[in-house]
């Protein structure tokens, strides 16, 4: 599993069409085959920062999601949204054995 984190200033004069684009891109994302969740969300503290949680079945799945024309398109539109610099992204791998159910009932005695 590829697990992706980003945090994206955006300018607060085009926070509306900023986070439209995020939600579009989001939902367009989710119906990817391979994507198992994607996120976008504004941070609590921070109403001006858009927060993304990508979890992907692997490496090819988050190749693949490059390469679509949906985040091809959000990538170009972004520099004229952000208010800064992309920060903190992080992209972890898991190995995963193949019982492990993500939605599974945990024990939290």
């Amino acid at each position: 599993m590829i697990v992706v984190h980003a945090s994206v200033p955006i300018d607060p004069d085009r926070r509306e069409e900023a986070l439209d684009s995020a939600r579009d891109l989001a939902e367009r994302t989710r119906a990817e085959e391979g994507v198992l969740d994607y996120a976008a969300t504004t941070d609590v503290s921070d109403p001006n920062v858009v927060r993304f949680f990508e979890w992907y079945e692997d490496e090819e799945a988050l190749d693949a999601h490059q390469r679509t024309d949906h985040y091809r398109e959000w990538v170009e539109a972004l520099p004229d949204q952000l208010d800064g610099d992309v920060e903190d992204l992080d992209v972890t791998q898991f190995v995963v054995d193949e019982a492990f159910d993500p939605n599974a009932d945990v024990d939290r005695e």
